[in-house]
C-alpha cells in the first residue's frame, strides 16, 4: 500500500510539473491550439458551402485537428526535459519507472482534453453542426479519445526523445498504431451527433474503453526499458 501511495504521490507530481511547464509555455500552448483550429478552417474552406457536406466531414476533421494537435503536445511534454538533460536525470530517479509513466501519460491526457474541448466549440461553428443536445455522448467519446491518445503518445514520445529527427519518427511510428483508436474516436462522434440511429454508440464506446485499458497497461510495462536505452 505504501508503494502504491508513493507512486501515485511520483505520478501526481510529474503531472504537475508538466502542467505547470505547460502554462508557463503559453506560447506554445497557443501555437498548437492555433494550428488545430487552421487544420479545421483550411478543410471547411477546401469542402465549400454546402452545409450536409460540411456536416459529414465534421467528425473526421475534429479528430484529424486533434490528432495533429496532441501530436505536438505529446513531443513537447519530453522535449523540454531532453533539452536541458532532466531526461536522463528523471530515468535515475530511484522510483517505479510506472509512476513515471503514469505522471507522463496524465499530464498529456489532460492536455489533450483542453485542446478537445476547445476545439468542440470551433467545429460546431465553422462547420455549423448543434452540439448542445449531444454534449455528453461528445463528452465521453472526446474523454476516451484523450486518454488512449495519451497513453500510446506518451510511449511513444519515450522512445523517440532521444532521436535526432524525432519530429519525423513519432508521427511515423505513432499514427498506424493509434489509427484503431481514431476510427472509433470518429465513430462515436458521428453517432453522438447524428443521434445514434443505428444504435452503435455504445459499441464505438466499449471500443475505445478496451483500447485505452490495452494501451495503458502495455505502455505502463514498456516506458521503463524505453527510459533505459
Amino acid at each position: 500500500m505504501n508503494d502504491l501511495r508513493r507512486g501515485l504521490a511520483v505520478a501526481v507530481a510529474i503531472a504537475r510539473k508538466d502542467a505547470i511547464s505547460e502554462l508557463r509555455g503559453r506560447q506554445a500552448a497557443g501555437s498548437t491550439l492555433f494550428f488545430a483550429a487552421l487544420v479545421l478552417l483550411l478543410f471547411g474552406f477546401a469542402l465549400g458551402p454546402d452545409s450536409k457536406r460540411l456536416a459529414d466531414a465534421a467528425p473526421g476533421l475534429l479528430w484529424l485537428a486533434i490528432v495533429f494537435g496532441g501530436l505536438l503536445t505529446m513531443a513537447r511534454l519530453h522535449q523540454l526535459e531532453a533539452d536541458d538533460g532532466a531526461f536522463e536525470q528523471l530515468a535515475l530517479y530511484p522510483v517505479d519507472r510506472r509512476a513515471i509513466y503514469a505522471g507522463k501519460a496524465l499530464a498529456g491526457a489532460a492536455a489533450m482534453l483542453v485542446l478537445g474541448g476547445l476545439l468542440l466549440p470551433v467545429v460546431a461553428i465553422l462547420y455549423a453542426i448543434p452540439i448542445g443536445a449531444a454534449w455528453l455522448p461528445l463528452l465521453v467519446a472526446v474523454v476516451l479519445g484523450a486518454i488512449g491518445f495519451a497513453a500510446i503518445g506518451t510511449a511513444y514520445a519515450g522512445l523517440t526523445v532521444r532521436m535526432r529527427a524525432r519530429e519525423v519518427m513519432l508521427p511515423l511510428l505513432m499514427l498506424p498504431v493509434v489509427a484503431p483508436l481514431l476510427l472509433a474516436a470518429v465513430k462515436a462522434t458521428a453517432a453522438s451527433l447524428g443521434g445514434d440511429p443505428l444504435g452503435e454508440l455504445g459499441s464505438w464506446l466499449q471500443l475505445l474503453v478496451a483500447f485505452d485499458v490495452i494501451m495503458l497497461v502495455v505502455g505502463a510495462g514498456t516506458y521503463g526499458f524505453l527510459l533505459e536505452d
